[in-house]
C-alpha cells in the first residue's frame, strides 16, 4: 500500500542507496515515485519494492 504522505516536495532517502543522498519527491503516479536525488539525479522508484525514508519531521507523526 502506498504511503499517503508520499507527495511532491517531501524530502526522502532511498533505504537501499544511502550514497544517492537526499532526494525530493517530484511526482507520484500510482506506485511510481520520481525522486530527484543529490548524487544520483532523477530516479523512478517502484514504491511497492523500495522504502523511501522521510527526512526531517515525519508527516505521519511519531
Amino acid at each position: 500500500m502506498m504511503d499517503p504522505f508520499l507527495e511532491p516536495g517531501v524530502l526522502v532517502r532511498h533505504s537501499d542507496q544511502p550514497d544517492w543522498g537526499l532526494g525530493q519527491v517530484q511526482s507520484v503516479i500510482g506506485h511510481r515515485v520520481t525522486v530527484n536525488f543529490e548524487d544520483a539525479g532523477k530516479q523512478t522508484i517502484d514504491a511497492r519494492r523500495v522504502t523511501l525514508v522521510f527526512v526531517g519531521n515525519d508527516p505521519r507523526g511519531s
